[in-house]
């Protein structure tokens, strides 16, 4: 026979694992919308294209401003070697187009080409070739 001391215990047990139940599900509520209402949105996942174009042009204009000579290690960029070499041809055009017409055209020329470079990379889908493809 159990103890009578073990009821409030069991009891509050009870009542904590509740209170944590409905607090886990009011995190996955939909943010007090009405019920019937507009659901939240998905989240979005970014493509290999759109993140290629980002990481081309954030390492493009760092290494830019930078005014280093060097590109830097493509792995703790977080590139591939693929989108290491658009990195280079596109950083070495940028810095040609800095020394004839400033860097406002240069980092104009980042954007542009990192987003055209990064397309052809990834038109059909993203390379299989190898894990650093």
């Amino acid at each position: 026979m159990r103890h009578k001391a073990y009821r409030p215990a069991r009891a509050a047990v009870r009542a904590a694992l509740a209170a944590g139940v409905l607090t886990a599900l009011a995190g996955c509520s939909d943010g007090g919308a009405p019920a019937g209402g507009p659901a939240a949105p998905s989240p979005r996942t970014t493509s290999p294209q759109e993140l290629c174009t980002t990481l081309i042009a954030k390492w493009g204009h760092k290494l830019l401003t930078d005014g280093d000579s060097g590109y830097g290690d493509y792995q703790s960029m977080g590139l591939s070697n693929a989108q290491y070499e658009i990195l280079r041809e596109t950083l070495d055009a940028a810095r040609a187009e800095k020394q004839r017409n400033g860097p406002d055209s240069a980092g104009t020329l980042i954007d542009r080409q990192s987003g055209e470079r990064c397309a052809e990379r990834y038109r059909n889908g993203v390379p299989t070739a190898g894990p650093w493809q």
